[in-house]
């Protein structure tokens, strides 16, 4: 990836001013705080299903905050057993994971102005939530490149520090489905897919995801459908914009 640029305009993302910088991290950190408490409610779920398949406070921090994904984790953890099918466990996650590699893809147009660091650093904290608050931000003109970054470390922290809490309380929370902190994540997105709306534009693309989402579920097995559901949407707004 090359430097970040000093080309001014207010045109596509291609004549945007990239900047990365602590006005960028500050503006995403405080812009997902009331997403990350969210995202807190449903660590708390992860910790207590963490518990029960026999994962210490310790290990189940670790696996939050070097695998920060949610999904995965939880398919993860229900796959656990003894011996640990490691094949099975490393298979579902990468297929859950791939739609990261879409998400990713999305932001090129304005990290590819930012150095390798900066770029793949903030990359690392990318979760479903902060990432689209931040093509929310860029799509807007901001140009803040390390809002990613900022959004990230906040999710980060309560991600990880919800699920210490999780397992510790796993106990005395017994089932999460009780109290509802199952439906947090669904309600987070929900939250998210209203931001991310742009009108009739938005119908076509989220149309074709939920369709093949739910053939490819009754198709195939485990969470293709995640990856299917973001391959065609995506492929029919490139095929919509530059066909």
């Amino acid at each position: 990836m090359s430097n970040p640029r000093s080309d001014e305009g207010s045109g596509d993302a291609d004549s945007r001013t990239v900047t990365f910088g602590r006005h960028g991290v500050r503006a995403g950190f405080l812009t997902a705080l009331p997403i990350a408490l969210g995202v807190g409610g449903y660590g708390i779920a992860f910790g207590v299903l963490a518990a029960g398949a026999g994962l210490s406070a310790a290990e189940a921090g670790l696996m939050s905050a070097t695998v920060v994904a949610g999904t995965s984790q939880i398919v993860a953890v229900e796959l656990w057993a003894d011996p640990i099918p490691v094949v099975t466990v490393l298979l579902a996650v990468f297929a859950i994971n791939l739609r990261y590699s879409l998400m990713g893809a999305a932001l090129q147009p304005w990290f590819s102005r930012l150095s390798a660091k900066q770029a793949y650093g903030s990359l690392f904290l990318m979760a479903d939530e902060n990432w689209a608050l931040t093509m929310r931000d860029l799509g807007s003109g901001s140009g803040r490149g390390a809002f990613l970054l900022g959004s990230g470390i906040a999710v980060w922290t309560f991600w990880v520090g919800s699920t210490v809490l999780g397992v510790l309380a796993g106990g005395a929370i017994g089932d999460p489905a009780r109290y509802g902190i199952d439906f947090v994540l669904a309600a987070v997105f929900v939250a998210l897919a209203a931001e991310l709306w742009e009108g009739r534009s938005s119908l076509v693309p989220w149309t074709v995801a939920l369709a093949g989402a739910l053939l490819a579920a009754e198709l195939l097995p485990g969470q293709w459908y995640i990856l299917v559901g973001g391959a065609l949407a995506g492929g029919v707004e490139v095929i919509r914009y530059d066909g």
